[in-house]
This record gives structure tokens, C-alpha cells and sequence, in this order.
């Protein structure tokens, strides 16, 4: 005899499916629960991930052809290409160590002079068809610092960035595209995005830039509550959506045209990014003459109209 019809005999058998109905909905429940939480926990680490440590590594067009897992004669393409003239700056997409400088990075397939940096986690760039090298091998670079120029070295058709994304160990590639969105970069060129709890010389940038728009802040370069705070209000007052995160809708509100005999808090902003990107500014607050050299040699060294005003075309350059 079955134990549901010797409870049943018993007058248990109501009993005992009530007990099974109910330990399939607690553990449907507890299921639920756990996809639920995997789904915040997913969504916490991908706004985690936009967090100021990850720039544009050049800017440029995206050519036909260039893209990520395109046909490459029985095998298929490892990374993004970046199509501009032959000279443009390249920049490390992150903090890092220079691990690889030679001829096709020491990787199957690659030709031409290249660079690879190790991020730590096992996480890796690659920079391939470079013209010129700015840093040596086994260098410490940071994130946004020129490191190269761009070129045609190697099996190419025309100048351009070959740039690789390696997570997990080094010859694993994934989507830069995708992996430098993640990270709150736009590869194409647009605005980044910077999410609370972001830190570093962006932040910084951010904090001068919303003193100068009358929200005081210390410009520790932590993306803090406080800062998180005084930027919702910003959005608000300027009717965005007041989700703290300075990205394509914020950045063009926050940011000034600036140009030579402008100082304060904005031109410290402008000079900060500019460091990023390796000019080596005093950052005094007074755009002068050097400053306005400082300008004029980012804008043509990645080929932008290089008149010394920042505007926000070169705001978008400097700041993704």
C-alpha cells in the first residue's frame, strides 16, 4: 500500500498534501527569491562596473568590416578596429602593466608593432598596428595615458586601431564593444557614464565642474553620497532624470565652453581631464597660454579641430 492511501486510511490524506503543496510553494518561493536576488546582485555589478577606471582608447570611425567575430579568412576577427589618420593618439583603455611590446603583441595571428596591458583580475588590452610606442615594456600606465600612436604596421589596408579585450587569461577575447559599455565607455566615441560609487580623476572632474555650477564639493575623487546627492539635484534642476549617474544626458548640462582668459573651478575640471590624457597641467584654475597649448595638442593629436576652445566636442573626447 502506498504512503498517501495508508494516510488516507488513516483520514491523513488531506494531511499530507496539503504538507506537499506547501513544500513546493516554499520551495518555488525560494527560488523566486534567489533569481531575484542573482538579478540585483547582476545589476549591482554591472553599475559597479561603470566606475571611472576604464577610458577611450582612441577615437576614430568604425570601418566596415572591423568588427568583433567578422570573417578573417577561416577564422574570425578578435577585436574592434578604430579607422583614423596615421599619428592619432592612443591611450591605455585602463590602469595597468605593459606586459607585451613587439611585433603582433607575441599573439597567433596578430601582425604589426603592439601593445598588451595586464589590468590584474585577468583582464587584458590589446593594442595592435601601432605606428609609434610612448611607454616601454613592463611600464606602469594609467587609465586615458597616451601610450602609443596610431598606424599601419602590418597587415592592413589603412591606418587604424586594432584593440582587443582579453578576460579570463590572455587569448580569451570577448566583445570590446560590449566589454567597454559595460565599463560605462562608448568604444564609437560618446559620452562616458559614471555610476555612484565611481572614483578617480573623472570623478574629480564631475566634483569641479558641479562647484563651478554652485553645488559645492571637495574634489576628493569619490563618488560619495554627498556628490551623488548634489549631482540628482543638478539633474533635477536642469529636469533629467535624477538617477545620479553623469552620463550622455548629464555631461552635455554640466559641462562649460571654455576658452583662453577663463578661470575658476571648470577650468581646474578641463585642466584635470587633460591629465588624465597626459598633458602634465599645473592645475591652477587659469586657462592661459599653456594651458590653451595643452588644448590645442589633444585636440590634434586625435584629430578634433585643435582651435585651443574647449567646447563639447572636446569635453566628450577628454572625459569618455
Amino acid at each position: 500500500m502506498s504512503r498517501r492511501a495508508l494516510l488516507a486510511g488513516l483520514g491523513l490524506g488531506a494531511l499530507a498534501v496539503n504538507l506537499s503543496t506547501g513544500a513546493s510553494t516554499a520551495v518555488a518561493a525560494e527560488a523566486e527569491a534567489e533569481a531575484a536576488a542573482s538579478a540585483a546582485a547582476e545589476a549591482a555589478a554591472a553599475a559597479a562596473a561603470k566606475n571611472g577606471a576604464w577610458a577611450n582608447p582612441a577615437l576614430g570611425r568604425f570601418p566596415a568590416g572591423g568588427h568583433y567575430g567578422a570573417p578573417r579568412g577561416g577564422a574570425s576577427h578578435a577585436g574592434q578596429d578604430v579607422s583614423n589618420s596615421t599619428g592619432t593618439a592612443v591611450h591605455a583603455a585602463a590602469a595597468g602593466t605593459v606586459v607585451r611590446r613587439s611585433w603582433g603583441g607575441g599573439l597567433p595571428g596578430r601582425t604589426g608593432n603592439a601593445l598588451v596591458i595586464a589590468h590584474g583580475g585577468n583582464q587584458y588590452t590589446y593594442y595592435g598596428h601601432l605606428s609609434a610606442y610612448r611607454v616601454a615594456l613592463n611600464a606602469t600606465v594609467t587609465a586615458g595615458q597616451r601610450i602609443a600612436d596610431m598606424g599601419a604596421t602590418g597587415n592592413v589596408t589603412g591606418p587604424h586601431l586594432h584593440f582587443e579585450t582579453h578576460t579570463g587569461s590572455l587569448g580569451s577575447t570577448v566583445n570590446p564593444v560590449g566589454f567597454l559599455a559595460a565599463r560605462g565607455v562608448d568604444l564609437s566615441g560618446g559620452w562616458s557614464r559614471i555610476d555612484p560609487g565611481a572614483s578617480g580623476a573623472t570623478v574629480v572632474v564631475i566634483q569641479r565642474l558641479m562647484t563651478r555650477r554652485g553645488h559645492t564639493l571637495v574634489a576628493d575623487g569619490q563618488y560619495g553620497s554627498v556628490s551623488v546627492a548634489a549631482v540628482k539635484r543638478f539633474q533635477s534642476s536642469k529636469g533629467l532624470v535624477a538617477d545620479g549617474q553623469v552620463g550622455p544626458a548629464t555631461w552635455p548640462a554640466l559641462v562649460y565652453t571654455l576658452r583662453q582668459g577663463s578661470s575658476g573651478a571648470h577650468v581646474r575640471a578641463l585642466q584635470t581631464a587633460l591629465n588624465k590624457r597626459s598633458a602634465r597641467l599645473a592645475v591652477d584654475g587659469g586657462f592661459g597660454s599653456v594651458t590653451t597649448s595643452a588644448v590645442r595638442a589633444y585636440q590634434s593629436a586625435n584629430r578634433l579641430v585643435a582651435d585651443g576652445e574647449a567646447g563639447p566636442v572636446t569635453w566628450r573626447a577628454l572625459t569618455g
